[in-house]
């Protein structure tokens, strides 16, 4: 951190995760299955969801927390996605659900929840928080709608993996340092005594940061980089660089991952900080 810097802010320079055009769809299909997906399920068995809770999943992106807690707390229960990018909404809404399971999709900032007080008894956020302009005022919002005894489960990376850690100086080196800058935002709270003290200082009691550890497997980077990058806010950079800047971009990822290749996938370590808090 800079001296200085607001610790419920983002570093200086860093974006916010706002996608354009159809990016949101090829978010469902590239970093659902392979990059964020795979730690919903750690995520709400921290959250410790039951029958009959009022849910709110922040920054729920194309739903895949939601819909999974729409399964725990029915019947009686009901979940709220809300997320600022329309576009996800709009993937959102076009899943299908089972039968029986709901959920509503709203439009809305995780600065300015537009929710009454206590309104729910569980706020979910899977890598969201990195990302808000204002952390802190977040978290107050996070406070202000949850019932009495609610609880608050988040999660952010603790940093990058290997596979990220090459992506980023592929960027640099073959795209621009900015556009390797702006992929930053996501790794920029990984420290848990701070991540624990934002919540703390938001008025969260029993705070506890939990580290999950999971081995990521995607597929081989000739296949998945450009797809994934294509789901990312840098698709435009991306795609303006030219076709042969995107080759050497896809030679430096299979060169860097060989050492991770396990058969058909790419195998890389990564690690997340969940976070749980109480009223």
């Amino acid at each position: 951190m800079n001296p200085g810097q607001k610790a419920e802010s983002p570093p200086q320079g860093l974006t916010q995760f706002q996608l354009q055009g159809d990016a949101a769809e090829r978010y469902e299909q590239w970093i659902v299955p392979f990059v964020i997906g795979p730690w919903a399920p750690a995520l709400l068995d921290l959250a410790a969801l039951r029958r009959g809770h009022r849910v709110l999943d922040v920054a729920t992106g194309t739903g895949v927390v939601a819909r999974l807690a729409a399964r725990q707390v029915v019947p009686g229960g009901t979940v709220t996605g809300l997320d600022l990018n329309e576009g996800m909404l709009t993937a959102a809404r076009r899943l299908p659900l089972p039968p029986g399971l709901t959920i509503d999709w709203r439009h809305g900032s995780a600065l300015a929840l537009p929710f009454s007080d206590g309104a729910f008894d569980a706020v979910l956020c899977q890598q969201g928080l990195q990302f808000f302009p204002d952390r802190l005022k977040a978290l107050h919002e996070f406070r202000r709608v949850l019932a009495p005894l609610g609880r608050v489960t988040l999660s952010v990376w603790t940093g990058p993996s290997p596979y990220f850690t090459a992506q980023r100086e592929g960027l640099a080196i073959h795209v621009s340092p900015e556009t390797a800058m702006s992929t930053a935002a996501a790794f920029s709270l990984g420290d848990d005594k701070e991540l624990r003290g934002l919540l703390e200082t938001a008025g969260f009691h029993d705070v506890v940061v939990h580290h999950v550890r999971m081995m990521l497997r995607l597929p081989p980077p000739e296949e998945f980089l450009l797809k994934h990058l294509s789901a990312l806010p840098v698709a435009d950079l991306v795609a303006a660089a030219g076709e042969e800047v995107r080759a050497a971009l896809v030679a430096h990822m299979t060169e860097a991952m060989r050492a991770y290749v396990d058969g058909y996938s790419v195998a890389v370590p990564q690690e997340v900080n969940v976070a749980t808090g109480r009223v």
